[in-house]
C-alpha cells in the first residue's frame, strides 16, 4: 500500500540524505550574504554616494572642477586606499570590500569616484612589486593625507597594446633618466607621484623590455598637458603627462629591471573588478531612474511601465546587473582567495561595462525625448558610462584575454 509522502516525512528523508553526505563530503558553504563589516561598509558608501556625491555631481559635471572636497571627506571615513595594509596606515580591506564601496559610489557619480578611487591603480604596482622602504614611503603618505597618485602607461601612440610603450628609462650610474609622453592619464594633474612603466631594453620581448618606476611628480623635467575636455566622468582629471630628460633614483625603481610589464598587467587584477563593480553602479543608477520615470509617465492612459515594452527593458537592466555583481564578486573573492584572478576579472569586466552602457541607452530610451534633455540624469549616465567600455583594458582586449585563456585550456585538455 503506498503511504502518502507528508512534509514531516520528506523533513527526515531530507535530513538523512544530509547526513551522509557530510559523512562523505564538506557541505557547501556558498554564502551571497555580506558579513556584518561589509554591511557596514555597505551603508556607509550608500549613505556618502546619497548625502555627498549626488547632490554636487552636476555641478562637477558642467565645471569640470576637480571634487577636492568629496576626496577629503572620503579620505575622512577610510573610503580611499582601501587595500593599503595596515602595516602602512591602510585598513588592509579585502577586494570584495573594495568592489562594494566602488559600486556605491559609482552610483552617485562614477566621475567623482573615479576621482577618490582613481589613485588604487598607481598604488596597485607598488602592492604587489614594492620594497618595504617604498611602500612605507609612498602609500603610507597615501594614508596620511588626502592625495591623489596617478598610473602613467598609456600614451598617445598606444593603449592597449601596451608592448608599443615608447617612453624610455636608461640607466646613468645610480639613477635612471626618462624621456617620452604619456596620454589620458587619470588624476595627472592633482598627482604626488606617479608609476610610469618605460622601456629599458629596446630588443627584449615584451615581458622582458620594459621596468616600473615611482616618480615624484614635482621632479624637474615633467611637463603637464591640459585638462582634457571629455564626453563624461568630468569631474576626473585627466591629462598628457611628458617626461623629458627626467632623472629618478634607481631606489625608485619597482622590483627588478624588465619587470615593469609584469607589474603593470598584475595591477589590473587588483583594479579591474573595482571598475567592473563601478560599471555596475551606473546601471543602477540608471536603472533607478528608468524606473521611477516609467512609473511617472503615462501614455495611452496608463504609466508606461505597465507597457510591456517598458517592463521588459527594465527587466532586461535588471538581469545584467545582477549577473554582473555575480561575476565582480567571483572576480574579487578569487584575489583574495590568493589566485590569479585574471580570467573572472576580465569577464567581469567586460561584461559589467558592457550591459552598464546598454542599460544607460535603455534608460535614455525609456525617458524618451526627456532622456536627450540634460536637465534629466540619465543623458549624463549615458555620457559618464561610455568610457567603463575604454579605460582599463577595452571590452575587446578583456575577451581577447577570456579567448586566449579558453584556448590553452583547450590544448591542454586536447
Amino acid at each position: 500500500r503506498r503511504v502518502p509522502l507528508t512534509f514531516k516525512m520528506a523533513l527526515r528523508i531530507s535530513h538523512s540524505i544530509s547526513s551522509l553526505l557530510r559523512g562523505s563530503r564538506r557541505m557547501s558553504d556558498l554564502s551571497f550574504s555580506l558579513s556584518s563589516e561589509q554591511q557596514e561598509l555597505d551603508s556607509l558608501s550608500k549613505k556618502f554616494a546619497r548625502e555627498e556625491i549626488i547632490p554636487a555631481a552636476r555641478h562637477h559635471d558642467q565645471t569640470g572642477e576637480f571634487p577636492w572636497e568629496l576626496i577629503k571627506k572620503a579620505h575622512s571615513l577610510g573610503l580611499m586606499n582601501m587595500h593599503i595594509p595596515a602595516e602602512y596606515g591602510g585598513l588592509g580591506l579585502s577586494s570584495v570590500d573594495a568592489c562594494i564601496a566602488a559600486e556605491n559610489l559609482a552610483y552617485g557619480c562614477s566621475g567623482i569616484s573615479t576621482a577618490i578611487g582613481g589613485p588604487a591603480l598607481a598604488e596597485a604596482p607598488v602592492l604587489v612589486g614594492g620594497s618595504h622602504e617604498q611602500k612605507k614611503k609612498y602609500l603610507g603618505r597615501m594614508t596620511e593625507q588626502p592625495m591623489i597618485a596617478a598610473y602613467c602607461v598609456t600614451e598617445p601612440g598606444c593603449g592597449s597594446d601596451v608592448a608599443g610603450v615608447k617612453t624610455t628609462a636608461e640607466k646613468k650610474g645610480n639613477e635612471w633618466v626618462l624621456n617620452g609622453s604619456k596620454m589620458w592619464i587619470t588624476g595627472a594633474g592633482h598627482a604626488n607621484w606617479f608609476f610610469v612603466l618605460a622601456r629599458t631594453n629596446a630588443t627584449a620581448k615584451t615581458s622582458k623590455a620594459f621596468t616600473g618606476f615611482i616618480v615624484d611628480a614635482t621632479t624637474k623635467g615633467i611637463t603637464l598637458g591640459r585638462k582634457e575636455n571629455n564626453m563624461g566622468q568630468r569631474a576626473s582629471d585627466t591629462r598628457a603627462v611628458t617626461f623629458e630628460d627626467v632623472v629618478v633614483p634607481d631606489e625608485n625603481r619597482l622590483g627588478a629591471e624588465g619587470n615593469g610589464f609584469i607589474l603593470a598587467m598584475k595591477a589590473f587584477d587588483i583594479t579591474r573588478p573595482e571598475v567592473a563593480a563601478g560599471a555596475l553602479g551606473v546601471a543602477s543608477r540608471a536603472m533607478d531612474e528608468a524606473g521611477k520615470y516609467a512609473l511617472q509617465r503615462k501614455t495611452m492612459g496608463k504609466p508606461i511601465i505597465q507597457h510591456q515594452a517598458v517592463l521588459f527593458m527594465l527587466a532586461d537592466m535588471a538581469m545584467g546587473i545582477e549577473t554582473g555583481r555575480l561575476m565582480v564578486r567571483r572576480a574579487a573573492w578569487e584575489m583574495d582567495s590568493g589566485r590569479v584572478p585574471t580570467y573572472y576579472a576580465s569577464i567581469a569586466k567586460a561584461f559589467c561595462a558592457d550591459h552598464a552602457m546598454k542599460t544607460c541607452v535603455d534608460a535614455v530610451q525609456v525617458f524618451g525625448g526627456n532622456g536627450f534633455n540634460c536637465e534629466y540624469p540619465v543623458e549624463k549616465l549615458m555620457r559618464d558610462c561610455k568610457i567603463f567600455q575604454i579605460y582599463e583594458g577595452t571590452s575587446q582586449v578583456q575577451r581577447l584575454i577570456v579567448g586566449q585563456e579558453l584556448a590553452n585550456r583547450f590544448a591542454e585538455s586536447a
